[in-house]
């Protein structure tokens, strides 16, 4: 009886586009400890810009190349920015008041990168593929201003996607890459990630259970030894 071929699955730009969205609102999420969402819907687009108040680009190549922007309003760059830094354990009173400031450009890079990074790793497991990224590069713009970012993509697939914080503010993802499809040729398993903290409060909740049980253990032995005194003392009484 011949095997089984295994079923042919595609994996398009709209897939690609997926696996980002989850990067955005998992990492942002977790960095905030506040949700973001994405909107159900994507649009098709011409070219990527950087767009007012706060735009981020950054540029991927390897098994396909393309470009990654994050286009913040004022507000939700804010927010995101804010949420981080208390969530670090930073005091109100020293975050920066503005988005014009540095440190907000900053840390808003700092997440853009780790998006891009949880991105490259999710395509190494679930494509078996290799992208590498190069550094966010972070702009303040005016109302007036819009930067269209060219790439030498030979058949450029262009796409934008909203998103949403706790406060509903928005700011928007456009992902420009190479026309590519990967086609499954035998079914494989993608290796389960690991959570660091997960892992530590596991060893931790181990340890706390390995103390009670000893504890338990050394408790009955006491007990079994206080029965044996006894009975030697009730034998010695000739009871």
């Amino acid at each position: 009886m011949a095997s089984k071929k295994p079923e042919k699955r595609i994996i398009t730009t709209e897939d690609i586009l997926l696996k980002l969205c989850h990067s955005v609102t998992s990492v942002l999420t977790e960095a905030t400890h506040h949700e973001i969402n994405y909107s159900s819907m994507a649009q098709r687009i011409s070219k990527t810009c950087l767009r007012p108040d706060i735009g981020c680009f950054v540029l991927f190549d390897g098994a396909f190349s393309g470009l990654v922007v994050i286009n913040f309003t004022a507000e939700a760059a804010m927010e995101v920015y804010s949420n981080y830094l208390l969530n670090m354990g930073i005091s109100e009173d020293e975050l920066a008041k503005v988005y014009t400031s540095d440190e907000v450009g900053n840390v808003m890079g700092e997440l853009m990168n780790q998006i891009l990074g949880d991105f490259t790793k999710k395509v190494s497991q679930e494509l078996q593929s290799s992208i590498t990224q190069s550094q966010p590069k972070m702009l303040t713009l005016n109302r007036q201003v819009r930067i269209s970012v060219d790439t030498d993509l030979v058949k450029p697939q262009s796409r934008r996607v909203s998103f949403y914080t706790e406060k509903n503010n928005i700011f928007y993802m456009e992902l420009s890459m190479d026309y590519t499809e990967f086609i499954k040729l035998r079914d494989f398993d993608s290796p389960e990630e690991i959570d660091p903290d997960s892992l530590i409060e596991s060893v931790n909740n181990g340890s706390v259970e390995a103390e009670r049980q000893q504890h338990i253990a050394d408790t009955k032995k006491d007990d079994e030894l206080s029965n044996e005194e006894q009975d030697d003392l009730l034998a010695a009484l000739g009871l």
